[in-house]
């Protein structure tokens, strides 16, 4: 391993305009420094210029989109294989998050509570504690993480450097109150009555997105958010059918066939795969098959109903066979999306959303609450990590400005 990326950095041409940190990474992640200190072998400073510009750096390393940002971007992957940055980040940022000793800051005398322990909220309760608040976190869950924790596969994001986010968090003075609803018995107005001088709201999108189609609601079909909480939990059977085109269709895939399940098929409604095109290809290897042109119409006790599309020239649906299509699985998982559960803006007056139900927020990440700010799924909808984190910075930026830090 370390032989592999010492000769991947020696590959890296230090270009001046870099496109790979300018036009491949949603954080504009400093490749080229990074690794001009990597092989300088000042690893530890390698290491805070990644955990300072992001602190999920570690986790963007092993499950970011890597062929389709940075290294997608690579200069050196117009003639031939581009510099594998993605294992150089990783080997540097697992190194920096063991080896660093975390203290508080000094205090700055303001109180900070962050709503919801995901990418984006852990990232703000990083930032604004070496800031010097005194920050709390909310999570619902027994444990932090968010999807990083329930949604992501541990296959894909072991679950030991999740946790080693809860030790960064609590040696920089953060204190963290699991299995707390703001939205249930605590409400947002509660958190500002009692000091908080800002608020940050980072709770995702948890609400599966149904169908509308009949037989969603019998004891054979599971909506693939709730399944991968808790995959033990369930029976999956044999023969599985999921249903959708994104990355959570392809965790779940995934992790049905590493359930028990020996027949896993994944169905699209058209030919367009929307997740991405490297964990299409590992959903494949592992064994799936996924199906395009078929959309879903009904789930009966048998498995679900499809319509079969009829598609032009230019792969466009343009119709459907007129032959229902009935398929045999024990199980359906639908994968079709999800959205933000409305608990906290039933319970928050004037906080705003848009037709999906995601927060509004203005160009320094504050919603329609003074003092409370957002950002991550619950802004943008379902993302990745790396554009949680890129929401979370900016969040950041407007509540040191809002608290005149």
């Amino acid at each position: 391993m370390a032989i592999h990326i010492v000769e991947e950095a020696n590959r890296c041409l230090g270009c001046k305009k870099a496109f790979c940190q300018l036009k491949g990474c949603p954080v504009q992640t400093p490749i080229p420094q990074v690794i001009d200190l990597f092989k300088q072998r000042r690893l530890e400073e390698a290491g805070e210029l990644l955990f300072q510009n992001n602190p999920m750096s570690a986790v963007c390393s092993m499950i970011c989109n890597h062929s389709g940002q940075c290294e997608g971007a690579c200069i050196q992957g117009r003639k031939g294989a581009p510099v594998h940055f993605s294992s150089i980040e990783n080997y540097i940022s697992t190194a920096y998050l063991d080896r660093r000793e975390w203290k508080p800051a000094p205090s700055c005398g303001k109180q900070v509570a962050v709503v919801g322990s995901g990418p984006a909220g852990i990232t703000v309760a990083i930032k604004m504690a070496q800031l010097g608040c005194a920050v709390t976190v909310f999570e619902q869950r027994p444990e932090i993480g968010g999807v990083l924790e329930y949604g992501i596969p541990e296959f894909r994001l072991p679950r030991a450097l999740v946790q080693k986010y809860r030790h960064v968090m609590c040696s920089l003075g953060v204190r963290v109150r699991p299995s707390t609803t703001i939205g249930g018995a605590l409400h947002i107005d509660d958190l500002l009555r009692d000091g908080y001088d800002a608020v940050f709201v980072g709770t995702g999108t948890w609400r599966a997105r149904k169908l509308g189609i009949p037989g969603e609601s019998r004891g054979n079909v599971l909506f693939g958010i709730d399944y991968l909480v808790d995959p033990t939990s369930v029976a999956i059977g044999q023969n599985v059918a999921v249903i959708g085109a994104g990355n959570v269709a392809m965790d779940v895939a995934r992790t049905a066939l590493r359930s028990g399940a020996r027949k896993v098929t994944v169905y699209a409604r058209s030919r367009h795969i929307s997740a991405i095109d490297d964990e299409v290809e590992l959903t494949e290897l592992d064994g799936a098959e996924i199906v395009r042109g078929k959309a879903i119409c009904a789930i009966d006790d048998n498995g679900p109903v499809f319509e079969t599309a009829i598609f032009d020239e230019g792969d466009n649906v343009v119709g459907y066979e007129e032959e229902l299509d009935h398929v045999p699985a024990d199980t359906v998982v639908i994968a079709a999306s999800q959205v933000p559960k409305d608990k906290l803006v039933l319970t928050t007056g004037g906080l705003e959303t848009d037709h999906r139900g995601l927060l509004s927020v203005d160009e320094c990440g504050m919603t329609t609450v003074p003092g409370v700010f957002a950002a991550g799924d619950v802004v943008n909808g379902p993302l990745t990590v790396v554009h949680a984190v890129a929401g979370a910075k900016l969040a950041v930026e407007g509540m040191t400005s809002y608290l005149g830090l």
